[in-house]
């Protein structure tokens, strides 16, 4: 064998060895029906306003409201379902909930007058809610403590790749049947996948109690025994911000920012977009081992560092006139935010259920998923007025807010619970 290609398969090999994450089957099975759930939501996504506006006639206000009650009901369930995690095992509520999203999402498909839409809106919102609080919850019951991080690490990953490949397959099919019958198509598949995903739950994985938690740090029970926990407030108070100034602002706000501000448009602004999705799923799991060997309030400041420097690194896309280096800027910023989000998550989710009672589980699993939706809410509700006012002071201000968070996240110092601080401890 030639020495080059003796190289080359080690180099294979150990590219490979980085997404090696020791979960079991079951594990894995959940997460594949997270895949195929999210290919579904990526199939509509992008295309929700356009099919209530040109198929169904619906204004665009209306249409928009129709989305913002999916986010609210989903908002406004996932406190009590935490509740209810506490109490019931969280396979049948999954199972639940995802039937109440086929529903709902299936639904889509046949509504001619906005009062419809709202319906299915509440249903599926409702089940959205429910399922992925649930979804949390199952996962953490299959793993044991030691394999928090890879367990999120791999979620996320299915989630993105759904996103992205449903969002691309949708793209290809409405560029060529843009009518009634294919969004109805998209729609009904969407509720099938959903279906599927209860189907996997139900034949797949074990019905397990709620037992792998971390030591109480409070023998409360009831949100008020969460809200006595200072410190997971102040981490759920962080988290709104880092989604706010990462993923919200990125997302939402610096599409329409490069488009007026830049010399980069609409199909370039996709290529950003898709970097950052294919940058997640392809760095995710190797970047767990990576943060494994840092200390939690290091890696939660350097995440936020992260989203400072990406924030800050949008302004010079300003300064040029070629759309090359405008792009070349741009998918830059992708990058350093997709990293910075590939360590959030891994991070913070761990902690919250190291710091979770065991009776607890579910409801501070519950209030840590609701900081997503409010960043997400908040990041364009701040982020658009702001545009409109001082289109720099969005990136000067988010990369502000990023860096006084990761300043916080280092005053914390050992108040956070550190596996590697624990391991290190016992050594001695």
């Amino acid at each position: 064998m030639e020495p080059s290609a003796s190289a080359g398969r080690v180099a294979l090999a150990r590219v490979f060895s980085g997404w090696r994450t020791g979960l079991s089957g079951p594990v894995i099975v959940l997460q594949a029906g997270t895949a195929v759930n999210y290919f579904g939501t990526g199939l509509i996504l992008p295309f929700e306003i356009i099919y209530m506006h040109q198929a169904r006639g619906f204004s665009t206000a209306t249409a928009g409201l129709v989305l913002a009650a999916v986010m609210a009901t989903a908002a406004v369930v996932t406190p009590p379902s935490g509740a209810l995690l506490d109490r019931f095992r969280a396979k049948p509520i999954l199972i639940i909930g995802n039937l109440a999203s086929a529903l709902g999402y299936a639904g889509f498909a046949f509504v001619d007058r906005p009062w419809q839409a709202f319906v299915c809106a509440a249903v599926g919102g409702a089940g959205f809610g429910v399922a992925s609080t649930a979804n949390q919850v199952l996962s953490l019951t299959l793993v044991s403590v030691e394999q928090r991080a890879a367990s999120i690490a791999l979620r996320r990953v299915a989630g993105n790749f759904g996103l992205g490949s449903g969002a691309t397959v949708a793209g290809f099919i409405i560029a060529y049947a843009n009518h009634l019958r294919a969004f109805q198509a998209l729609y009904l598949f969407d509720g099938a996948t959903f279906g599927v995903f209860a189907l996997v739950v139900l034949v797949g994985i074990p019905n397990l109690p709620s037992t792998n938690a971390a030591p109480a740090i409070d023998s409360g029970t009831g949100f008020r025994a969460v809200a006595h926990d200072r410190l997971f407030l102040i981490l759920l108070a962080a988290n709104v911000v880092l989604i706010m100034t990462g993923g919200a602002l990125f997302s939402n706000i610096l599409p329409p920012f490069a488009k007026t501000h830049t010399p980069v448009g609409p199909s370039e602004i996709g290529i950003v977009i898709f970097i950052n999705t294919i940058v997640i799923v392809v760095a995710q799991i190797p970047a767990t081992r990576v943060l494994e060997r840092m200390r939690r309030t290091h890696a939660l400041a350097a995440t936020s560092g992260l989203f400072a420097i990406g924030l800050l690194a949008v302004l010079p896309a300003t300064l040029t006139r070629s759309s090359l280096i405008g792009t070349a800027v741009l998918a830059g910023v992708a990058i350093v935010i997709a990293i910075g989000e590939c360590a959030q998550f891994v991070v913070l989710g761990p902690i919250v259920a190291d710091l979770a009672p065991p009776q607890l589980l579910g409801r501070y699993l519950s209030l840590y998923g609701l900081t997503f939706m409010a960043g997400v809410a908040l990041g364009p509700a701040v982020g658009g007025p702001l545009l409109a006012a001082s289109p720099d002071a969005v990136w000067w201000g988010g990369a502000l807010a990023a860096a006084l968070t990761g300043a916080g996240f280092l005053r914390l110092g050992n108040r956070i619970p550190d596996p590697l601080v624990q391991a290190e401890s016992a050594s001695l």
